[in-house]
């Protein structure tokens, strides 16, 4: 038996390297010097096994299984870093091992470039950083990511493990036609600026199958220089984030559009989903489906800055600086989500900028923990100074779990929140409620307990709308209230409000 089965790991070994090197020549890093004991810096070996796969025309660079101390590695167009089972790749600290940028694996105008295996890359960035409350330490005037690519195409990276980057993990900039699957990114929860992954002003991009813990946002797209963030799929992930797990902007200077989020778990995150148009662009063509968000679990250990900034869903325009444009966001869906928070959503637009045709369908929330509303502000993510219109509290401390303002065009069908009857009776919240919307259509809502102390649904200087298909659970109170001057052409249809004692206030 013992024969048989190393014949047959031989056969499976053969057949891998004649796959790999079916698409260029396999090149071992030990033929090059490296050691793999964790004491010798490995990374000149390790660039010169990339060198001569490049001078080949391209190929594979074999890690096998060791620990291999590194400086940076510049990698190259049309070859596979392979980082075998049991190989890891310890990032080196010194900032005379960094000689562009400062990060780890480095590339620039490069393209058809894979990192793949089941091997790990080891970061620097495994202590608590200034996220845990009274924690004042200045941030170290050196940090080392662990990838950047500048301007690459056709970039694929694929299974590997990634613990405690101190800086953004996989850098895309300017990127196109990128890969990202089944990648583990575990970074300290509580350390400032460990992103997971960013495309930055990238195209035609899926993320799929990754597990994400970071000390930043999981995953953000952002945009620069007039060149848009477009085209993303973002796909069976789990992910957790002391700031917001899936972020659009706040680096927002070109547009996004057609960035798709599905099945996807969320846990443990400040802000779930968040979208932040600060400097002019506009995001259009955003879905997220089939999506479970839970907000932090303790969020007693952080700043009090984060733990008033707690929010499953925010979507938000405003001016970064004065003299920056104002931004747009249209086309924005939601559907089949679940959540489990103490806060609640927010989404709003600006007062001279409304963001444009918003549906929610399907909408399931169950608070967890009491929280007092009259403590939040918005979550601000990013630098932004005081500008007219900015908003802080004046919408993010209203008394509901769904709170929508400043919106032309909107529909919101399927809403439950159920709330334990002991957070109800010390902060008794609407499930709903609408400032400044236009065109609504708002149907099948809902809220446990029904009352009283709340309308389950509060309409604010809104307009042309349409209320259909609620019914008053027993005990409702009030289930519509409808107050503002600028208030007209609400209309009633199909709804039962037979149990409420009052069905409307005005």
């Amino acid at each position: 038996m013992l024969h048989l089965s190393g014949k047959f790991i031989l056969v499976i070994l053969f057949i891998v390297f004649t796959s790999l090197s079916s698409q260029g020549r396999v090149h071992m890093v030990s033929d090059y010097g490296a050691t793999g004991d964790k004491l010798t810096n490995d990374a000149p070996a390790l660039q010169r096994a990339i060198e001569a796969c490049a001078k080949d025309g391209g190929g594979m660079v074999y890690v096998p299984a060791g620990d291999y101390f590194c400086g940076q590695l510049l990698l190259k167009s049309n070859i596979t870093l392979f980082l075998e089972s049991g190989a890891t790749l310890w990032v080196s600290p010194r900032q005379e091992h960094y000689p562009q940028e400062n990060t780890f694996l480095y590339a620039r105008d490069a393209e058809n470039i894979s990192i793949a295996g089941r091997g790990r890359i080891r970061g620097t960035g495994s202590d608590d950083l200034r996220r845990k409350k009274e924690d004042e330490r200045p941030k170290p005037k050196f940090r080392v990511g662990i990838l950047q690519l500048l301007r690459c195409r056709d970039v694929s990276i694929k299974d590997i493990t990634i613990r405690s980057s101190d800086a953004w993990t996989l850098d895309l900039e300017f990127c196109e036609n990128v890969v990202i699957d089944g990648v583990n990114i575990l970074n300290n929860y509580y350390r400032v600026n460990a992103d997971g992954i960013d495309p930055v002003s990238c195209k035609n991009v899926r993320i799929s199958n990754c597990h994400i813990i970071a000390g930043d946002d999981c995953i953000v797209c952002k945009s620069r220089q007039n060149m848009p963030c477009q085209d993303v799929v973002i796909t069976n992930c789990t992910l957790s984030s002391i700031a917001t797990a899936v972020k659009i902007g706040t680096e927002s200077h070109s547009d996004f559009c057609n960035i798709h989020v599905s099945n996807c778990v969320i846990r443990d995150s400040a802000v779930g989903i968040g979208i932040y148009i600060k400097d002019g662009a506009t995001a259009e063509r955003l879905s997220f489906s089939n999506l479970t968000i839970e907000t932090m679990r303790e969020p007693d250990l952080v700043r009090e800055y984060v733990k008033n900034s707690i929010y499953p869903i925010f979507v938000d325009i405003e001016k970064r600086r004065a003299e920056s444009r104002v931004g747009r966001i249209q086309d924005l869906n939601f559907t089949d989500i679940f959540i489990i928070s103490n806060n609640g959503n927010l989404i709003q637009g600006m007062t001279n900028q409304n963001i444009e045709n918003v549906v929610l369908r399907n909408i399931t929330m169950r608070v967890d923990k009491p929280f007092d509303f009259g403590r939040r502000r918005k979550h601000v993510g990013g630098r932004a100074e005081d500008t007219d219109d900015r908003r802080r509290t004046t919408f993010a401390q209203k008394p509901s779990y769904m709170t929508l303002a400043n919106i032309r065009g909107l529909t919101v069908d399927g809403l439950q929140v159920f709330v334990p009857e002991e957070i109800y009776e010390k902060y008794p919240y609407a499930a709903l409620s609408l400032h400044n919307v236009q065109r609504g259509h708002i149907s099948n809502i809902s809220r446990l307990p029904a009352g009283p102390g709340m309308p389950v649904v509060i309409l604010e200087n809104c307009r042309d709308s349409l209320i259909s298909n609620c019914m008053a659970l027993p005990q409702t109170d009030v289930f519509l209230k409808i107050t503002g001057e600028q208030t007209k052409n609400i209309s009633l249809q199909g709804n039962d409000f037979s149990r409420a004692r009052k069905a409307v206030e005005q």
